[in-house]
């Protein structure tokens, strides 16, 4: 008989905390807005841009053709300066195609697919 009571009193206190939660989540104000943008990158001091955009919160889409076409030597430190910055604040960085990668902040992951193994077919 002791439990059944214990266990309602637990039931009450949760549902009051829910609730309560609940109301706090619906009087908290909107976040701030989250932007996906397209930017090319033609230099590598455009780094420290890309890193206050994610920072900010933002979804990058960088096309990274512009300095390669100049400099494939720093296309290559700027994609290992921002995934070491992603790496660092808990974002997501991955290709998208042959041109463009894509970078996004910690609240936002990117899938992707588990290519299968050799010892997983038959």
């Amino acid at each position: 008989m002791a439990n059944v009571k214990l266990g309602k009193t637990i039931e009450k206190i949760l549902s009051r905390y829910k609730k309560e939660k609940r109301e706090q989540i619906l009087e908290e104000k909107p976040s701030e807005k989250i932007y996906w943008k397209a930017l090319p990158l033609r230099s590598i001091e455009e780094v420290e841009l890309f890193k206050q955009e994610v920072k900010s919160g933002n979804i990058l889409v960088v096309k990274i053709s512009p300095l390669a076409k100049k400099r494939i030597d720093e296309v290559k430190r700027a994609v290992d300066e921002l995934s070491k910055f992603v790496e660092s604040v808990g974002g997501d960085i991955a290709r998208l195609g042959e041109e463009r990668i894509v970078i996004t902040p910690p609240s936002v992951k990117i899938w992707r697919e588990r290519a299968e193994t050799t010892e997983s077919l038959p």
